[in-house]
């Protein structure tokens, strides 16, 4: 199908583009794990840069979602599709939330183990896929297993505490950052196909 093509090549294209950023942050004197430092103020742009980036792919799906979901309303969307839309922003934006606040820093404070907390949005995830199977199964959504995939391969290579720091960098950020491209880019198809739908359906109804 064309969307899997595009999807390769999008991660294709990511992927290029990581390897240029880490030639230049060698080539200006810093290690690789820079880039994917928490943020803080730094005059080498090279610093968190990859983590900057990430945090504002994060803004995408949630703002996707909830814009589709308000005018997919005003428009008269059928009910299941305008609510599968509206649970993706909450989870979207959950994800949102969390990475920006770091929420799961301060549950696990609570003694509860990094695993428990990786099973709780697991089971989070789950239930999510399990109650909009149908809506899922209508949408290309390999793509966004994918993208859950890498996400759960990232924090499983953090949850590892590789002593090479470089490395752990490198195996964390980089399928972290390309869960989120591959995030970003099922919900902005599947958006864009929702409300193609529903205003074809509203011009059908006032003709």
């Amino acid at each position: 199908m064309t969307i899997f093509r595009s999807a390769l090549r999008l991660n294709c294209l990511s992927l290029l583009l990581v390897g240029f950023l880490v030639v230049l942050t060698k080539m200006s004197g810093l290690q690789v794990s820079d880039l994917f430092f928490n943020p803080f103020f730094s005059p080498n742009p090279s610093v968190a840069l990859l983590t900057r980036t990430f945090q504002i792919l994060c803004v995408v799906p949630v703002s996707v979602c909830t814009f589709s979901y308000g005018l997919g309303k005003s428009l008269g969307a059928q009910p299941s599709q305008n609510r599968f839309i509206f649970f993706s922003a909450l989870l979207t934006g959950a994800f949102l939330v969390n990475e920006i606040y770091r929420i799961h820093l301060y549950i696990s404070s609570l003694g509860i183990p990094k695993l428990g907390v990786i099973l709780l949005y697991a089971i989070f995830v789950f239930s999510y896929g399990w109650f909009f199977r149908r809506e899922l199964q209508s949408t290309p959504y390999k793509i966004l297993l994918a993208g859950l995939g890498l996400l759960f391969f990232a924090i499983g290579i953090d949850t590892l505490k590789l002593q090479d720091k470089n490395l752990a960098s490198l195996l964390e950020g980089v399928p972290k950052l390309l869960s989120e491209i591959n995030i970003v880019f099922y919900y902005w198809y599947v958006c864009k196909s929702f409300l193609e739908k529903t205003f074809h359906n509203k011009m059908n109804t006032l003709l």
